[in-house]
């Protein structure tokens, strides 16, 4: 069995291991198809990020779907050669954050491919790999890539909920990578009335307009165009901020209206903030911090048809060439999900 293993920044290794046999409640999975997320591009060009370091080899990712070859004792509702996404939260379900339905901020989560806590918590980027059956959503009807994008579409789908009504909203997206993408469809399948978006590379923005932006706007380019929407208070319900950069940030604070809603996805640094701004329009800021059960509920949308994350999908390399497709997934002016093939 064939794992992806950071050592160091641009260390990035193939590696053997032995294959895992399912328990109780466990089921066993090839995987198929892996997404390359900003944490696993952080881990692969920086060896982290903030305070978040590699202090022992680990395997990346978490973004994966695969086929069920074997079941463990006591499994049901999975079938063997079943296409499924898993779901890398695994949180204890016993804390009190658990107890209260907040799984997200569980404290003893297992978010798989992650260097937080020490030892690191192993990721998904493995040929076979071993997961309990509440970890699974059935994907029939999907293919491998798109069922995959369950991850980063979860993470979308609790930041539209921490918005609240979006129906007739006016909403603008800062950042138009992977997450900001799926926000756009996630609004528009929410029922927003106009959705503007930011970013500062014509790839991103011309996919932004493919896939729902009614306007989209390249803030270098035009670095004064949200001025109009600043007018008599402001003119956004709510934004998405997708890019954890400050000038995002403060930019969409102006051109937002009294009383909307911002909702923090991208993950920079800490930063200064207009609160002046903040207190008289009386906003609400709020962040977004991965999810739980909206994994299931992205799943059944894209079953049914409701969100199409195909175009998101640009490029998928073999496992023998992850070190290129890391490279790409780097490279906002022609890439937008890069995902590893693993069969």
């Amino acid at each position: 069995m064939k794992s992806l293993v950071i050592h160091a920044p641009r260390d990035l290794r193939i590696e053997d291991g032995p294959d895992e046999t399912p328990g109780p409640g466990e089921v066993q999975i090839a995987i198929a198809a892996g997404g390359i997320c900003g944490s696993d591009l952080h881990y692969y060009q920086h060896g982290g990020f903030g305070t978040v370091r590699i202090k022992e080899p680990m395997i990346l990712g978490h973004e994966v779907s695969g086929h069920i070859t074997a079941l463990g004792a006591d499994v049901t509702g999975l079938r063997v050669g079943q296409l499924v996404a898993v779901s890398p939260s695994r949180p204890c379900g016993s804390c009190k954050y658990c107890q209260e339905g907040t799984h997200n901020h569980c404290l003893n989560m297992r978010f798989y491919g992650s260097a937080m806590p020490f030892p690191h918590i192993q990721g998904a980027f493995r040929q076979v790999l071993v997961a309990n059956q509440r970890q699974c959503a059935p994907a029939d009807g999907l293919t491998a890539g798109e069922a995959a994008m369950a991850e980063p579409l979860a993470v979308c789908l609790h930041g539209a909920r921490q918005a609240g009504e979006l129906l007739g909203k006016r909403v603008l997206v800062t950042g138009c990578g992977p997450i900001g993408l799926l926000c756009i469809l996630a609004a528009r399948r929410a029922g927003a009335a106009e959705i503007v978006a930011t970013d500062l590379t014509d790839f991103t923005l011309k996919m932004a307009a493919e896939n729902g932006a009614d306007r989209v706007i390249n803030a270098q380019k035009e670095p004064d165009a949200l001025k109009s929407y600043e007018a008599d208070k402001g003119t956004f319900d709510v934004l998405f901020e997708c890019t954890g950069a400050a000038p995002a940030l403060i930019g969409g604070i102006a051109a937002m209206r009294p009383r909307g809603v911002i909702v923090q996805l991208g993950l920079g640094g800490d930063m200064t903030l207009p609160v002046q701004a903040i207190t008289a329009k009386e906003l609400r800021l709020c962040g977004s911090f991965r999810f739980h059960e909206e994994f299931f509920t992205g799943v059944e949308l894209m079953r049914k048809g409701l969100i199409n994350v195909k175009p998101l999908i640009t490029q998928t390399l073999d496992l023998a060439d992850a070190v290129k497709a890391f490279e790409l997934a780097s490279d906002r002016t022609q890439a937008m999900k890069a995902q590893i093939a693993f069969a």
